[in-house]
């Protein structure tokens, strides 16, 4: 009698990190994310930006389009995270199509 149940599996050990690009052929995404914050403040979070833009100069076009104030944090995992006051995800990604940006590659996340 053998118990086959009792070992241990790991669905996920064979998946590739989704967030690293440097496989060829595979596709960055650029995530756009809301975060709650206390009551009904919300914060808008933007990562995973090629390299070739300047997240300065984006960040100083979010805000002066959207009216919104907004920070660049620095995280060892994702790089440089933009984060803006609001719900700004559907400004965020007409703003990213419209300046060259394709849109299969924008992820749009939350409620």
């Amino acid at each position: 009698m053998s118990v086959q149940n009792l070992n241990t599996f790991d669905p996920f050990a064979d998946a590739a990190d989704p967030l690293a690009a440097d496989e060829p052929g595979r596709q960055s995404y650029i995530h756009i994310r809301i975060q709650q914050r206390n009551g009904r403040k919300t914060l808008t979070t933007l990562q995973g930006l090629p390299k070739e833009y300047d997240s300065k100069k984006i960040l100083k076009a979010f805000k002066k389009e959207f009216a919104c104030n907004g920070t660049l944090v620095d995280d060892e995992e994702m790089g440089q995270v933009i984060q803006l006051q609001g719900d700004q995800r559907a400004k965020i990604s007409t703003f990213l199509t419209e300046n060259g940006i394709p849109r299969a590659s924008i992820k749009l996340h939350g409620f």
